[in-house]
């Protein structure tokens, strides 16, 4: 193949995908393919199972690749060199780099998956939609989890330890719930689906889908419903002013389930002029993503480009 590529992969906990990108125009994807990941068989099964999804597409397209790019469930530690953080447990303390290295033969290159969403939506989605000359994104990342990814000058700030852009982790809250990373009152404690979920329960002693309470309260029928819509735009408001006030971003993407609900844009967007220090004045573009489900495998093409 004469092309230039960019091989990227995105290791989930349920399923493994790999994309391979033309460099030239990185939106044109030249093979796409997806394989389980069988998590639960360990960290060595994972890392078989990856090279025979690269063995796979190595023989649709005829080459190997020289490099590819990783979007990771965690972060590789620049001090260790081993994984944290990962939600797929049997990576956390594995020099993942290194042997993904030595069993694929070639270079590689690791990035949280938010990360990954932060570059993919700054280099081929929303950002150039909205931006294209933008300096600072943020990816936010509001779902099961909240997480983030912070993008300069279009590349990743990864940080001194990896965290660059953890935004999910900031407390909110003094006396919120436990977070599993061992503080509590996080961003992810407070404003992630579960976490609006179980504040809604234990006020109204019911359990309901966050698309139920989202209806109810827009209905007027729940007391309840009400107050914790009430409390997910001000905690939205209040957590994405401390972006503001510390990144400044020329545009904030927010991805995952709870992004999608349309409320943030509107109600969410004017709580942060409450909380801004900008006398009130809020001109930050904050948008949907673009990419949808192919952000973190394009992302993690692109950390090559």
């Amino acid at each position: 193949m004469n092309k230039e590529l960019l091989w990227g992969i995105d290791l989930g906990g349920t399923k493994i995908e790999c994309a391979v990108l033309d460099k030239q125009n990185p939106s044109q994807v030249v093979v796409r393919e997806r394989i389980d990941t069988e998590s639960a068989k360990g960290y060595d099964h994972i890392i078989a199972q990856i090279k025979v999804l690269v063995d796979r597409v190595t023989g649709i397209i005829g080459e190997k690749p020289k490099a590819i790019g990783f979007a990771t469930p965690g972060v590789l530690n620049p001090l260790t060199n081993t994984m944290k953080n990962c939600n797929t447990v049997c990576l956390n303390g594995q020099a993942l780099a290194t042997d993904l290295a030595n069993t694929l033969g070639c270079e590689v290159k690791l990035a949280n998956d938010a990360n990954c969403f932060a570059l993919a939506e700054t280099l081929l989605g929303a950002v150039q939609d909205v931006n294209p000359n933008a300096e600072v994104a943020f990816g936010v990342i509001m779902g099961t989890g909240v997480g983030g990814g912070l993008v300069v000058h279009g590349k990743i700030i990864n940080g001194l330890h990896g965290i660059g852009g953890e935004w999910g982790h900031n407390i909110l809250e003094d006396d919120g719930d436990a977070c599993y990373c061992g503080k509590s009152g996080c961003v992810e404690t407070v404003i992630s689906g579960p976490a609006l979920e179980k504040y809604y329960e234990k006020h109204s002693g019911k359990k309901m889908k966050l698309k139920e309470i989202l209806q109810a309260a827009k209905d007027h029928s729940d007391a309840d419903a009400e107050a914790t819509v009430e409390r997910m735009v001000d905690y939205f408001g209040r957590a994405i002013s401390t972006l503001i006030n510390v990144l400044d971003p020329d545009v904030i993407v927010i991805g995952g389930g709870v992004g999608n609900v349309d409320l943030l844009y509107s109600e969410g967007y004017e709580r942060i002029k409450k909380y801004i220090f900008n006398s009130r004045e809020v001109h930050t573009p904050v948008v949907k993503p673009k990419l949808g489900d192919s952000a973190g495998v394009f992302g993690a093409a692109m950390l090559y480009s």
